[in-house]
């Protein structure tokens, strides 16, 4: 019972964090206090305002449509979504937590080159091409209200940081290469003792009240194959610094390795930039180490897709 303590405390946690505030337009001042002062560094990570400072006005609205997106997308952008998953389950804390890709570490690094698409994207189309991947959906259009609003947000969070500057806490930890080759066998014993939990034995999460509370990680309603999270590296630390949800940095390097083999060992939606053939699009945008996509994992190629929802 003390083992399961902190992730019932989580979950709880979440279902609190994940409950829908009050559209936009009914923000009063009374709701949401006038801003406090700028925001601060603590412990050498960046700490973005407090939600409660949001502005009450105009622009406050956009940035708490912004948050309300972020937090449950399948709702308020409906249009632009194709599986279960919302930005924060990535992006912990509503896109607020150090060393899970946070907001705020993002916004100030852009306009950026990206090999992904072998141009200088700007945040907005930063911010496309997670929809188009990690929700298996289709991009809003620039200057679409969902992506002001997703902008809004993240630049309210990052005021006052400096631009261009990668700030400790930025994106995922990077992990040292483990002692032992990353294992499927290994991994599926580390999933079922500390992932299983939470996400279900068939790895495909759990709802509550018609709610995605913890996400699919593969099938259907998983990510892409064109995800960042599709890299094992990327994954293993993801979970190395915030899972089991709760009690971040408890597994070893090994088992974050392991379990994200595991994980990214699944089949999963296609990669929209699929060309009919496994093997090519293997060659032009998974060709690393970190990608499973078109390798033989558990007897089985991987890259031929799910396309049930």
């Amino acid at each position: 019972m003390s083992r399961m303590r902190p992730i019932l405390i989580s979950v709880v946690l979440l279902l609190i964090a994940c409950e829908h505030p009050s559209p936009p337009t009914s923000v009063s001042a009374a709701q949401v206090p006038a801003p406090a002062t700028s925001p601060t560094k603590v412990a050498d990570h960046f700490v973005p305002p407090p939600e409660s400072t949001i502005p009450d006005d105009d622009f406050g609205k956009q940035v708490a449509l912004g948050r309300q997106i972020f937090v449950d997308p399948g709702r308020y952008a409906k249009a632009y979504v194709g599986n279960q998953l919302s930005c924060e389950n990535c992006h912990l804390d509503a896109g607020r937590l150090a060393n899970s890709a946070p907001l705020w570490g993002a916004y100030p690094m852009y306009p950026a080159y990206r090999s992904k698409n072998h141009h200088v994207n700007t945040f907005a189309e930063r911010l496309q091409g997670c929809f188009n991947y990690s929700m298996n959906g289709k991009a809003p259009p620039l200057g679409d209200p969902v992506l002001v609003a997703l902008e809004s947000y993240a630049y309210w969070m990052s005021k006052s940081e400096p631009i261009g500057t990668s700030l400790p806490g930025r994106g995922y930890p990077k992990l040292a290469k483990p002692a032992l080759t990353p294992d499927y066998a290994r991994g599926e014993v580390v999933f079922k003792r500390d992932c299983a939990l939470c996400h279900g034995g068939d790895g495909q999460g759990q709802q509550a009240a018609g709610r995605t509370v913890f996400p699919p990680l593969w099938g259907p309603q998983s990510f892409n194959w064109g995800a960042g999270m599709e890299q094992v590296n990327n994954a293993a630390g993801f979970i190395k610094a915030n899972m089991p949800l709760g009690r971040g940095n408890t597994l070893t390097d090994q088992d974050a390795w392991d379990v994200a083999y595991y994980m990214d060992g699944h089949e999963r939606p296609q990669d929209p930039r699929f060309n009919d053939s496994i093997p090519a699009t293997r060659a032009a945008y998974h060709d690393t180490p970190d990608s499973l996509y078109g390798i033989t994992v558990n007897g089985q190629l991987l890259g031929k897709g799910t396309t049930d929802r």
